[in-house]
């Protein structure tokens, strides 16, 4: 076949993962439906914090307080937020997809693909402030098993009795999309039958919050903060914190019909690539970008014409929505439907990519391309179809879906129906 994408090789139509579950923990909301609503009806989540009045700034997306019945807070007592939001949307996805962990026909086929960009960021800054008060007998034995990053996988392992690959992947905010390609990947190799993939992040703490800041990363409007998170918008001044988790349920397509299961979408292509450029900054002209775009269309076997809506990353900091809207035109030219949902839940760092992914699901799912909330001056220098006055309505077949990491680490992926 021809190559449709410019990346330099052909491209042929790649291994397709189908996604027969997906569960959401968000500052949208607990749960899909409540994630979707909001998200289409462009409702920002953005709010000033009173648990953070002694940060350098106290506004973030926060995901609302857990209801006392909620499987995640089965053993939540060993588990740092970022494990309680991904264990709480595992359990989501596995019911979606009708799969019973009591009754798992080989569990040694079942895999667990769970990125983060920061692992247990509280309870380390917890243990690091009860070690600086009191000294070494007042930091918790359970620090470790708390804070590392691969917990979340771990744990999800150990509560669904899955023993196959258990994998943590972190490339910052293209963890989760990252942790999907593989995951679709240990479908093709034939190491798994079923993967549990996904990224979570829980990093509103007071150093997170003070690092992003000195940095000058966070939006500072603080005065009307439902606005402060604002893509492509002309007056855009940075990121709000947000925090959650996505869960994908991944199979082959034999074994989702071996066992009547009906797929929601399928992750057709993955792309992966590095800026090799610097720490924080984007490449200025999308170089890693506009790679991991043309990997992931020569992966699926697609071309630019093919993509009906790109779910961007969108940020809303100034370098990187310019940067990324440039990339698209470059790689998909101007008329391709863009928007970015962290106008509603803030930036939720390793857990972007699958949350995004799983938005992308349902947007091939319903027939809707939501809106981009708070976007209400395009910018001019930005040559693609912003999606920004209201939810678009009809057929979504192919959904491309961006994540780029502080370290140039960019994740490409293509969900299609």
């Amino acid at each position: 076949m021809a190559d449709p994408t410019g990346s330099g090789r052909a491209a042929t139509p790649a291994f397709a993962a189908a996604v027969t579950g997906i569960g959401l923990v968000t500052p949208a909301g607990i749960g899909v439906s409540e994630n979707w609503k909001r998200v289409v009806a462009g409702i920002p989540t953005a709010a000033i914090r009173a648990e953070l009045a002694d940060c350098a700034l106290s506004m973030a997306c926060r995901v609302p307080d857990f209801p006392p019945d909620a499987p995640g807070l089965r053993r939540g007592w060993q588990f740092d937020p970022f494990t309680q939001f991904a264990v709480t949307a595992a359990y989501e996805a596995l019911a979606r997809a009708g799969l019973d962990p009591d009754a798992w026909p080989d569990s040694t086929r079942v895999a667990v693909v769970l990125g983060s960009g920061s692992g247990g960021a509280a309870t380390m800054e917890e243990q690091i402030v009860r070690l600086r008060r009191g000294g070494p007998n007042r930091v918790s034995p359970l620090t470790l098993p708390m804070g590392l990053a691969n917990m979340a996988a771990g744990q999800i392992a150990i509560e669904f009795g899955t023993q196959g690959p258990c994998l943590a992947p972190s490339t910052a905010c293209a963890s989760g999309a990252t942790a999907i390609g593989i995951g679709r990947d240990l479908l093709r190799t034939g190491a798994a039958d079923i993967v549990i993939a996904g990224g979570a992040d829980a990093c509103i703490t007071p150093m997170y919050i003070s690092a992003l800041f000195r940095m000058g990363a966070l939006s500072k409007r603080t005065d009307d903060p439902e606005t402060a998170s604002r893509p492509f918008d002309a007056d855009r001044d940075g990121m709000v914190l947000g925090e959650g988790a996505g869960v994908l349920v991944l199979e082959s397509e034999e074994h989702a019909r071996e066992r009547g299961a009906r797929p929601l979408a399928r992750v057709a292509g993955f792309g992966a690539s590095a800026d090799a450029h610097h720490v924080t900054s984007p490449h200025p002209e999308g170089r890693g970008a506009k790679l991991a775009m043309r990997n992931a269309l020569a992966d699926a076997g697609l071309g630019a014409g093919d993509i009906d809506y790109v779910n961007a990353h969108g940020t809303s900091t100034p370098l990187n929505d310019s940067i990324e809207a440039n990339a698209i035109h470059a790689v998909l030219g101007p008329d391709v439907a863009v928007s970015s949902t962290k106008g509603v839940t803030g930036h939720p760092l390793g857990a972007a990519g699958a949350i995004e992914a799983a938005y992308a699901v349902l947007a091939i799912l319903d027939g809707i391309i939501p809106p981009t909330a708070n976007l209400t001056k395009p910018d001019p220098v930005m040559e693609v179809d912003l999606v920004h006055t209201g939810a678009r309505y009809g057929p979504v077949d192919v959904v491309m879906s961006n994540s780029f990491g502080f370290g140039g680490q960019n994740a490409t992926l293509l969900i299609t129906a």
